[in-house]
């Protein structure tokens, strides 16, 4: 049974960074990403990583944020920088095992999900 667990998250000032992590991954699941849900918003892909692939970003993090896996802690992370009030959510991390049609990418078509972390950025 996959059980994803974030942590990480906290309320900084804005320009401040934070270091999001995702336990509970495991080698199989190839496919990994970061959801943001704010408040009266629908949530919205961060960034996605596959084994063996390239990193994705959305444009409002882009150059600000960084996914990374570490595969022997079988764990996730997303580094923030820069961080604006604009980035206050609720954080979750998904995983999936990639299908013929390739890896969900920043498309909320994952199989497993965490319970989320919250970050609040105040100006």
């Amino acid at each position: 049974q996959v059980q994803l667990v974030e942590s990480g998250g906290d309320s900084v000032e804005a320009g401040g960074s934070l270091t999001l992590s995702c336990t509970g991954m495991s080698y199989s699941l190839n496919c990994l990403g970061w959801f943001r849900q704010a408040p009266g918003k629908e949530r919205e892909g961060v960034a996605a990583i596959s084994t063996g692939g390239r990193a994705v970003y959305a444009n409002s993090v882009e150059g600000r944020f960084t996914i990374s896996r570490d595969g022997v802690k079988n764990t996730l992370y997303l580094r923030m920088n820069n961080l604006s009030p604009d980035d206050t959510a609720l954080y979750t991390c998904a995983a999936a095992r990639s299908s013929y049609r390739g890896c969900p990418g920043l498309v909320p078509e994952y199989n497993y999900w965490g319970q989320g972390t919250r970050v609040t950025v105040s100006s």
